[in-house]
């Protein structure tokens, strides 16, 4: 490769130089991810039977990026041929650097029995984990004598955002390398422990001094954006971004203890004149939701209990029978000091109802003692349910807190997108179980329309403490 064609910047660098398995690039605009990923996929075409492929997730997406192949790849490698009906350079050696797509989820068959040295993701975010993963499997050498390895460039938003965030981002600090162990029986019973490592390498314009030179007022257009996408482009904020549903969520450590300014608080004893409801939405090949909420005096909700049907991979169910989950479900109620020995209000996917095919899931579950009643499924009015739940006071008080226990919650909420065919609506190929079950929940107990009084930027220490009201709040560490 011809060194004056191309020169990677200093952070660019570090992304090309890291030796694990899965390495993510970027979280912010205009880091130079998209070239750092083209000249890496450039490593081994000397290897004859070197091959290589780069998704982004439809075809038109992927015009942009090989029109930079096209600047790059011809001037480093002369005798380079892109073959625009395969998508396809090949080099003077034979190596291989194909340009892929997968719309739809189905697509990722399309690669099935195909072998690829190095898979890269432009816009990782745009997928979803089933097609990621199922790349691991296409992820092995066409020959001797090369290096097997995915790299992956993205900004925070998309229908991926939760999963690439939970495994890149919140997983461990940036520049840190994050080790897994599997175990895997040998058919000769032998139990071996393997390890991959992964890292997130953080970019932003900042760290492109080449853009900042020849275009001085793109950082200006990214100031320009609308608070969430600049948080999120500018800044590579992964609380924040375009299309992110719920704005309003707030998840401030600082104010788990006196409850202000965060939907997220310590887990404390529920009095026992508060009313217990349950929500719940099935699921078998897909995780099963359950949820548990105290009502207060105040028809404040507080979910401080959850039982996530889910195997650890992202929107992977337990494929758990009705009656399973009707035991999991007993048990926890029998266990829990905040439910034992209390009424129980349950409310579920009206679809478990459904007894058109021999016995409902309702009435299984009916059989173990346990109990729902139908939700109302209104799917936009149950939306604007959670805004107005979510929306601060003037006191920065919201009308819905989660327990920090409640992980799952915590990770799938906050990420949840528009959809793109219903602009009102989420987007439900993404991980919306939890969702669905509070939303039953919600709209049995519906509330008036709230605006957020949340000022970003106001110093909340000048707020008046909720605290403050005379609701006194008992505190259980759990």
């Amino acid at each position: 490769m011809n060194s004056k064609v191309w020169v990677p910047q200093k952070k660019q660098l570090m992304f090309m130089e890291r030796p694990e398995y899965e390495c993510l690039y970027g979280g912010a605009a205009g880091g130079g991810k998209s070239d750092a990923l083209l000249a890496e996929a450039l490593r081994q075409v000397h290897i004859p039977h070197y091959t290589a492929i780069i998704f982004r997730k439809t075809v038109p997406q992927l015009s942009e990026l090989v029109d930079r192949s096209r600047t790059i790849y011809k001037a480093a490698f002369p005798g380079a041929v892109f073959n625009a009906q395969e998508h396809c350079w090949r080099f003077p050696s034979g190596a291989k650097i194909y340009f892929g797509s997968m719309q739809y989820t189905k697509d990722r068959f399309n690669y099935q029995g195909r072998r690829y040295d190095f898979i890269a993701f432009d816009e990782l975010t745009h997928f979803t984990w089933d097609e990621y993963s199922y790349l691991f499997s296409r992820n092995r050498p066409s020959g001797p004598g090369t290096r097997v390895y995915l790299r992956a460039t993205t900004n925070p938003g998309g229908v991926g955002h939760a999963w690439v965030k939970e495994r890149f981002i919140t997983a461990a600090p940036p520049m840190t390398p994050i080790n897994e162990e599997y175990k895997v029986a040998s058919p000769e019973g032998k139990l071996l422990t393997l390890n991959r490592k992964r890292i997130f390498i953080p970019s932003s314009v900042f760290d492109n001094r080449v853009l900042l030179k020849n275009d001085p007022d793109y950082l200006a257009n990214l100031a320009m954006l609308p608070e969430a996408e600049k948080k999120a482009l500018l800044y590579g904020n992964w609380d924040s971004f375009d299309g992110q549903v719920f704005t309003e969520w707030r998840n401030d450590p600082e104010h788990y203890d006196d409850m202000r300014f965060t939907h997220v608080v310590e887990p404390f004893k529920i009095p026992k004149t508060w009313q217990i409801y349950r929500g719940f939405d099935f699921g078998y090949t897909r995780p099963f939701s359950v949820g548990w909420y105290a009502a207060d005096c105040d028809g404040r909700l507080y979910r401080f209990r959850e039982y996530y049907g889910c195997d650890g991979v992202p929107n992977n169910g337990l494929r758990l029978e009705p009656a399973q989950i009707a035991q999991g479900i007993k048990e926890i109620e029998e266990q829990d000091p905040n439910i034992r020995g209390r009424t129980v209000i349950g409310i579920a996917d009206p679809s478990i109802f459904d007894g058109s095919r021999g016995r409902s899931v309702a009435e299984v579950m009916e059989k173990s003692g346990v109990y729902f009643r139908p939700g109302d499924n209104a799917r936009i009015p149950g939306k604007m349910q959670f805004h107005y739940r979510f929306a601060f006071d003037s006191e920065g008080v919201p009308m819905l807190y989660i327990f920090k226990g409640c992980k799952n919650f915590i990770r799938t909420i906050p990420s949840l997108n528009y959809s793109q065919s219903n602009v009102e609506d989420i987007d439900t190929s993404a991980e919306d179980h939890i969702y669905d079950e509070c939303r039953y929940v919600l709209m049995h107990i519906p509330i008036k329309a709230r605006r957020n009084q949340l000022q970003s930027g106001k110093n909340s220490s000048e707020i008046f403490s909720p605290l403050e009201t005379g609701r006194k709040v008992e505190f259980l560490r759990i």
